[in-house]
């Protein structure tokens, strides 16, 4: 396995204050939408003054797909559908969305007009338009979003792709606060900001690390910050809602708001974990930067069992290594676990030389090593300056299979992609389970029936143990700025993320010759279910990642953010009284 291939997984929600209208939702506000066809629907003279007001910026929409849609076989198609398989060009499309859909949950539309957004002002007359007319907002970033927030028929789409601006300061301190607070170096990003420009001004370019995503082409300022922003090394830094310092925000009643600790405080504290496109749309963002480690690395490999009772064996031995070698701030990311015996590593570490790496993992390469008639295995390690993680030039040079470049013409500078990521571009989604693993479930006492739920669940499909996404472990700095985000508190006590994902790529709902093979995305989500009750009755009431959850989730308020619903649930009254903002599963959408 080539190393970093199977690392910085997607699968991170991203909508930048995105508002739901997957089918099968039922919202208080659904019939109070205007539609396309009803005499309530804006006339042209009014979109053209709000067209005005937006400085020429109003775009007659337009599908993505409408050529394979006339013609599915014509050359201009086939074209199209390889340029898919790139996740910045679907960036560049406003009607489209980085997954193509989810089965029996939403699929792709295209809403009539959209507003190229290049200012919060331009932002604030779209919301007043909308809010004026009754018309459902939608608002695009780079489409991320799994659950479908990023779109929705009859609605006005605000795309922010063109704001990009970003800057870095060594001395930020948030405005209204007095004059003698501390002030820290940070990054602040438009909302149309991936990570990969924001990774390339703060480490590349300034030396430091600022708390983000895996995947480059990720948005900084929407819904995978809002919805607590795991990254790959969260257990040193903590979540990106943990990072943020200050945002502007564009509320329901067109009002441009500063939120930071000095001023706004409660929506504040609602946008730090609390989710996208639920209080406003989030125009520009303010994140605090860490010192870099001399180092990051990966370390990845496949061990794979003889027998089911050698994979058995294999789990239990890891879950005691994981305890007492790994449960700590230097190592994140992912093991999966498959029913062809197969253990998968795809982790990530940083502060540590490959010396100490290797020295760290040979008690468990030395146990596999004295059972050949049980295991075969591979396992490598990799070691780079830590300023070089997202350095094109370096990693073009030096470890050109595990990136995808963009190879368009005509982009303003060189873009990327992890190698790992491309199987989740343009997928159509037949199942996503998650859920919180308290530490508790590690300990000695319980290690057991850890081992054995993971086992059992292993049998129906492949799972994913992300080590990143809960902050046991996790440093003390780390844990202190959790505890003053919306998120949910187990996360505190969750030693990691188990993950149950898959589906069907390059497939559309509603194109003639790519639709989905729905046999295989019903078998595989009943398979995806059974192996998730296995987990989750270990602990019902361990929770789960927002960003991350399942579409289906019951009683998702308590799963998504425990003890914190009450009160974000209050802010988002405050600020959304008439509850403009509306998405799927987000605060006030019961």
């Amino acid at each position: 396995m080539k190393l970093w291939i199977m690392l910085f997984n997607c699968f991170i929600v991203i909508f930048l204050a995105t508002f739901s209208h997957a089918k099968g939702i039922i919202n208080k506000n659904k019939s109070s939408y205007c539609l396309l066809n009803q005499p309530c629907w804006p006339a042209p003279s009014e979109w053209e003054l709000l067209n005005k007001q937006v400085n020429g910026h109003l775009i007659k929409a337009r599908n993505y797909l409408s050529s394979c849609i006339k013609e599915p076989k014509s050359n201009t198609c086939k074209n199209i559908l390889e340029e898919i398989k790139n996740p910045f060009y679907l960036e560049t499309q406003p009607t489209a969305t980085q997954s193509t859909g989810w089965f029996n949950a939403w699929s792709s539309e295209v809403s009539p007009y959209i507003v190229a957004a290049k200012t919060a002002r331009e932002i604030a007359h779209a919301v007043n338009f909308a809010r004026k007319h009754h018309i459902k907002i939608v608002v695009k970033g780079t489409g991320h979003d799994y659950l479908g927030r990023s779109n929705a028929p009859d609605s006005l789409l605000i795309w922010t792709h063109h704001m990009r601006g970003i800057q870095f300061q060594n001395h930020f301190v948030p405005q209204g606060c007095p004059a003698n607070y501390k002030s820290v170096p940070a990054v602040t990003a438009e909302a149309g900001t991936r990570w990969i420009e924001a990774y390339k001004e703060v480490t590349v370019n300034q030396g430091r690390y600022v708390q983000g995503g895996g995947c480059t082409s990720v948005g900084v300022a929407g819904g995978f910050i809002q919805g607590g922003g795991f990254g790959s090394f969260s257990k040193k830094y903590g979540t990106g809602a943990g990072g943020i310092l200050e945002a502007e925000v564009i509320t329901a009643n067109g009002s441009i708001l500063i939120a930071n600790e000095c001023q706004n405080q409660d929506l504040y504290w609602a946008l730090k974990g609390g989710g996208g496109g639920t209080y406003g749309i989030v125009s520009k963002i303010t994140l605090e930067t860490h010192e870099l480690p001399a180092t990051f690395g990966a370390l990845t490999g496949t061990i794979t069992a003889k027998t089911d009772q050698d994979f058995k064996n294999l789990i239990d031995y890891f879950i005691t290594f994981y305890r007492e070698k790994l449960h700590n701030e230097h190592w994140g990311e992912q093991v999966i676990l498959g029913p062809d015996n197969k253990m998968e590593l795809a982790l990530v570490f940083q502060g540590m030389s490959k010396t100490q790496v290797d020295r760290l993992w040979q008690p468990f390469k030395t146990w596999l090593s004295q059972k050949p008639e049980h295991y075969q295995f591979t396992i490598n390690s990799l070691v780079l300056p830590a300023r070089k993680f997202w350095d094109y030039d370096y990693l073009r040079k030096n470890l050109p299979d595990h990136i995808v470049i963009d190879k368009r013409k005509n982009i303003p500078y060189p873009e990327f992609w992890w190698a790992g990521n491309q199987s989740e571009v343009s997928i159509y989604l037949t199942h996503y389970q998650s859920g919180y693993l308290p530490y508790t479930l590690f300990q000695e006492k319980f290690s057991n029936t850890l081992s054995n739920a993971l086992f059992e669940a292993s049998r129906l499909t492949k799972l994913s143990l992300h080590f990143n996404k809960g902050l046991s472990g996790a440093s003390q700095q780390a844990i202190e700025r959790q505890r003053k985000t919306s998120m949910n508190p187990s996360v505190l006590d969750a030693a990691a993320l188990v993950t149950i994902s898959g589906g069907q790529q390059y497939v559309f709902p509603k194109l003639r010759g790519y639709k989905p093979d729905l046999d295989k995305a019903i078998f595989s989500a009943k398979q995806a279910k059974k192996a998730m009750k296995l987990i989750s009755d270990l602990n019902p009431d361990a929770g789960t990642y927002g960003n991350e959850a399942d579409y289906h989730l019951k009683n998702w308020q308590r799963a998504l953010w425990g003890s914190n619903y009450k009160k974000l649930l209050q802010i988002k009254h405050h600020y959304d009284p008439e509850n403009l903002f509306n998405c799927h599963h987000c605060v006030g959408s019961e």
